[in-house]
């Protein structure tokens, strides 16, 4: 698995948040994997495409896998995640990012359009 870590704060936009987040992308050896049980690839055939990645939350442990291009927003209600409140709005900067090569991501990234936050929460899905 390719990864990279990339923090996320809004204090320069007079926040005080700081979020940490693993982005994660699967590697050649992960897609030709197999099951054990029906033979069938692990990966493609559950669904996921080269072009999903996995974000994971480093501060609460938990995140998902996510096809840019979504609805930040909708993406995480769908998947219920506890999340620190810089996770939306990094999720929504990523959307937006050429994703072809990991590694050329920043490590750093000042989001200026959110509020701060005391403590993160668990999305609370579709109604």
């Amino acid at each position: 698995m390719e990864t990279k870590f990339i923090e996320a704060t809004n204090v320069e936009a007079g926040g005080f948040n700081w979020g940490k987040f693993m982005v994660a992308r699967f590697n050649q050896e992960e897609w030709d994997r197999r099951s054990a049980v029906d033979d069938r690839f692990l990966l493609h055939d559950r669904g996921w495409r080269s072009n999903h990645i996995m974000v994971v939350d480093l501060q609460t442990g938990e995140g998902g896998i996510f096809r840019p291009g979504g609805y930040a927003k909708a993406d995480l209600d769908k998947h219920q995640v506890w999340v620190c409140p810089m996770f939306e709005p990094f999720l929504a900067w990523l959307y937006r990012q050429d994703l072809s090569d990991l590694q050329k991501l920043p490590a750093l990234v000042r989001i200026q359009d959110t509020r701060s936050s005391m403590q993160g929460y668990r999305r609370a899905g579709k109604k």
